[in-house]
């Protein structure tokens, strides 16, 4: 009877998973399939021929494509920290249940819900070179305005600067979520014994804050590595002046849709999959030995 009844609940769980395993297969397993595959030929993609790994090859010669993965690899290194520790400092005071909190809540909450390309239309209103409110204060203070999306040396610390203004809203709401599950009675607890407000942050705070901020830590470096609307919104579809601001995807959507060097663009994709997969295992393997500690 006991055998009987756990058949029938593997089978109902089958069922149910049916069907996200389906789309599994078809939209990521199959597509990734199919990624390795064309990355070994060369031809359009009615007439593929085999290649060997002459695309990889290619790609990983070209200068493009070794500039594409440092301003990406960069953006990553300099974006992720540092969002996610603007989105602490910024969760930790929201959550000291400060003055008129749901209005700076509502502010700080707006580039998650504004479209990328919107953030983009903004930032080059921002800094419009003419009229931008920051090029405005410059001119204020006496300094020459800055053409911060048109002059190649500042194409990419710009990216970086709009990627951590676009990407800390998420962190902060999950961190001011994973604030508010902690158990007041810990804080009740430790006032009792005295503690004070760095003690309680060390040994309160900051031991339920490891896992959000591990996720947040793999989930932003996956996001960043794969960097392209960002690129895209505040350049108006260019890789900044004279690729200044190219990043992997943008070198992949170069190859596959500008060039139709079908092969090249699949064999960057793999190329960057594995980065990510390497980055992401070595995240993981750090992170877990911290939780464990």
């Amino acid at each position: 009877m006991n055998n009987q009844n756990q058949f029938n609940n593997n089978l109902k769980a089958f069922f149910l998973l049916l069907p996200t395993f389906i789309i599994t297969i078809l939209f990521y397993i199959y597509p990734l399939i199919k990624t390795f595959e064309i990355s070994f030929t060369k031809g359009s993609l009615n007439t593929l021929q085999f290649h060997g790994i002459q695309n990889y090859i290619t790609v990983l010669s070209d200068d493009r494509f070794h500039q594409a993965i440092f301003n990406t690899v960069l953006y990553s290194v300099v974006t992720v920290p540092i969002s996610i520790a603007f989105a602490t400092a910024i969760a930790i005071i929201l959550h000291e249940k400060i003055k008129f909190q749901g209005v700076f809540e509502a502010i700080f909450l707006l580039p998650y819900i504004i479209n990328t390309v919107a953030e983009g239309i903004i930032f080059q209103i921002l800094l419009d070179p003419n009229y931008g409110i920051v090029n405005f204060a410059l001119k204020f203070m006496q300094l020459q305005p800055i053409n911060f999306l048109t002059d190649p040396d500042t194409a990419l610390p710009t990216l970086i600067v709009f990627g951590i203004w676009s990407s800390t809203s998420f962190n902060i709401i999950i961190l001011t979520t994973g604030l508010r599950t902690i158990n007041q009675q810990y804080y009740f607890m430790a006032d009792i014994y005295g503690a004070t407000y760095k003690e309680k942050f060390v040994n309160i705070t900051l031991p339920h804050l490891i896992p959000l901020t591990t996720f947040l830590v793999v989930i932003n470096c996956v996001s960043s590595l794969k960097i392209y609307t960002e690129v895209y919104s505040i350049f108006n579809g260019k890789a900044g002046v004279g690729s200044s601001a190219n990043t992997a995807i943008f070198y992949i959507y170069d190859k596959f849709y500008i060039t139709n060097r079908y092969g090249e663009g699949m064999a960057a994709t793999v190329i960057l999959f594995v980065i990510i997969l390497f980055f992401t295992l070595i995240q993981y393997l750090f992170f877990q030995k911290i939780i464990k500690r």
